[in-house]
């Protein structure tokens, strides 16, 4: 069962709406997640990818990959800069500094990874170099960004975990195998009351904060609605059955747009949305909610969300490695 709620949690934190993060110095982009596309050459999918692969590899290690791109360093040094990223973003945890920063300028050709002082044993400036040569630096030359910095980021995580590409994509292979196996065994237990109560909770829990959150904020709310559409259908399932199931997804899908609807009418849910367009934020409840690229997103106390990622402390002494293509 323990499968079942890790899979809640990596869904639900890996794909909610991304918000800036402050940061200090003019130079340095705000952290808006594992992937930071500020020259627009990755596709949608390929951020996709990329933020879903670094996210597995921290929840297996803890060491935090983020990539970046950005047009131009307007005369600075990559090496310079890249430290300068690494200081304000504080890729890594701290005590470890187990972080590392993947970052390229297409319009000066220039291309680094930053390596934290707890990973310079392993990746080695060596290695780090061979990776922008023999990996990188090909697909970058045939205009090829995309499979360019997804092969990279991958022969990081492979030096990292110890592994080679081929061993990966066994392992990969055999734990959705076994989380598959581990997710229906689940559903065909037999569980006590007391169990079912527990178990009912925390899945409750979970969504329905999440439905609430989407029913009182305008614009990311719709995103919300559909986004949460398949877990009101599956995950009641190990709770109240097939039928009860049913009944939960059924008032889910009436429920929420008929108390949106009401809401939209409410002379303070007019004020959060023009606060929304006009101040970039506003305040619901002591929560504030920010505006963003993909319709908006919550934080407590006024500080902000990059979709469950931020750097945890880590540092760079500047070992890595730079290229050109």
């Amino acid at each position: 069962m323990k499968k079942i709620f890790y899979a809640i949690f990596a869904i639900f934190f890996s794909m909610l709406p991304l918000s800036a993060s402050s940061a200090t110095g003019a130079d340095v982009p705000y952290l808006t997640g594992r992937v930071t596309d500020n020259a627009q050459i990755l596709s949608a999918e390929t951020r996709k990818t990329l933020s879903e692969s670094l996210k597995a590899h921290e929840t297996r290690t803890t060491n935090q990959i983020a990539v970046l791109t950005i047009p131009t360093l307007n005369g600075q040094s990559i090496e310079d800069y890249a430290v300068k990223v690494f200081e304000v973003w504080k890729l890594g945890q701290k005590g470890k500094d187990n972080g590392i920063l993947i970052i390229v300028v297409p319009n000066e050709r220039r291309m680094r990874i930053e390596v934290g002082y707890g990973l310079e044993g392993t990746m080695t400036d060596l290695m780090a170099g061979r990776i922008i040569q023999n990996i990188m630096t090909p697909r970058f030359k045939d205009g090829d960004y995309n499979n360019g910095i997804i092969e990279g980021a991958r022969a990081v995580i492979d030096v990292l975990e110890g592994v080679t590409i081929q061993e990966a994509a066994g392992a990969g292979d055999r734990d959705k195998s076994s989380e598959k196996s581990g997710f229906l065994d689940g559903l065909e237990s037999d569980l006590s009351i007391t169990e079912r109560i527990l178990f009912g909770a925390f899945i409750f829990g979970i969504i329905g904060l999440f439905t609430i959150i989407g029913i009182v904020t305008p614009g990311v709310g719709w995103f919300l609605y559909l986004f949460l559409i398949p877990f009101w259908a599956m995950f009641p399932v190990i709770v109240v059955g097939a039928r009860g199931a049913l009944t939960c997804l059924i008032t889910y899908l009436i429920a929420f747009p008929v108390l949106k609807l009401i809401l939209k009418n409410l002379n303070w849910y007019k004020k959060v949305n023009k606060d929304l367009r006009t101040k970039g934020k506003a305040s619901i409840g002591g929560f504030v909610v920010n505006s963003g690229g993909s319709g908006g997103s919550w934080s407590s106390g006024g500080s902000s969300s990059s979709g469950g990622f931020s750097g945890g402390g880590g540092s760079s002494g500047g070992g890595g490695a730079s290229g050109s293509w």
